[in-house]
């Protein structure tokens, strides 16, 4: 299946609008992870940032009037919601200790390679050649990623964590699509939030107390990752593939990379290393090619 970019001419500028607003929070999530984690330990940063993103959801969702889930589906959106935030969030945290915030956005970048892997195992999708040549080309970048962020060509082992985080952002992307026909962008993206915080709550242990020691702009930088580039963004993502193909809808996230690593730079002065950005190029290579010549 190839993907059709005559669909974009449907789309409204509501949607372009969502997905612009999604791809430029997400971009500066990696910097602000980057920028929490000089205070606070990896859980506590995922966790912090989705208590806030919870309470904005919360206040949001009341004034929506959210009506809770139907029963047979709330095993599936637990299991999104424990993939989409619990598993992502906390692993990408962990990997982001030793991974520069531009290294960590090329390697999330390859998430579109997993969910093209993914829609062959569960939904069927077949892939031509060329989409296995993409594939390939891909992991060869991820893996220069991975070898430029441990210095030269040693490789960092929380690169593996970074990889765990896209696939399991790119499961929750597979399974979620046919439920945001049956509920709106935020009643799924509230759904998803609240249970994958649920399940964060595992690290609240010492937060409260790591509060207290933190220095202010740690902790507003958690913060405005909770508000925007979570609570916004999954409103504004949820509501862009509600109204969006998915395949075309995640193709755009191959822009991240590139803003994450210039405002990683003004935020935080750090760029990735020149094998880092050649690896990432070439895996952004490799999910073009599967989303251009290979479905």
């Amino acid at each position: 299946m190839s993907i059709d970019f005559s669909k974009l001419k449907k789309i409204d500028r509501k949607t372009a609008l969502a997905l612009i607003i999604t791809l430029f929070f997400w971009a500066s999530a990696f910097a602000g992870i980057r920028a929490g984690l000089k205070s606070y330990e990896p859980g506590h940063v995922a966790l912090l940032r989705f208590l806030v993103a919870s309470l904005f959801l919360a206040i949001y969702a009341s004034y929506k009037k959210v009506k809770l889930p139907k029963k047979k589906d709330l095993p599936m959106i637990i299991l999104i919601g424990f993939f989409a935030i619990t598993i992502y969030h906390s692993f990408l945290s962990y990997g982001e200790v030793t991974v520069t915030a531009g290294a960590a956005s090329l390697l999330i970048a390859s998430g579109p390679i997993f969910t093209a892997l993914l829609a062959s195992s569960i939904l069927g999708e077949k892939l031509r050649m060329w989409g296995w040549i993409g594939i390939f080309i891909s992991f060869f970048g991820v893996g220069l990623i991975s070898l430029g962020e441990g210095g030269g060509f040693n490789f960092d082992p929380r690169a593996i964590l970074i990889l765990i985080a896209a696939f399991a952002t790119s499961l929750a992307f597979v399974l979620q699509k046919p439920y945001l026909k049956r509920y709106s962008s935020v009643e799924f993206a509230s759904y998803t939030i609240w249970i994958g915080t649920f399940f964060l709550l595992v690290f609240l242990p010492g937060l409260f107390s790591e509060i207290k020691t933190a220095p202010l702009e740690s902790t507003l930088a958690i913060v405005y990752l909770g508000i925007f580039p979570a609570g916004v963004s999954y409103l504004t993502w949820t509501y862009t593939l509600s109204r969006m193909p998915a395949s075309i809808a995640t193709s755009f996230l191959a822009v991240s990379p590139f803003l994450s690593i210039l405002i990683a730079w003004l935020w935080l002065g750090e760029i990735p290393g020149s094998i880092s950005i050649i690896g990432g190029i070439i895996a952004i290579f490799g999910v073009t090619l599967v989303n251009f010549k290979g479905r």
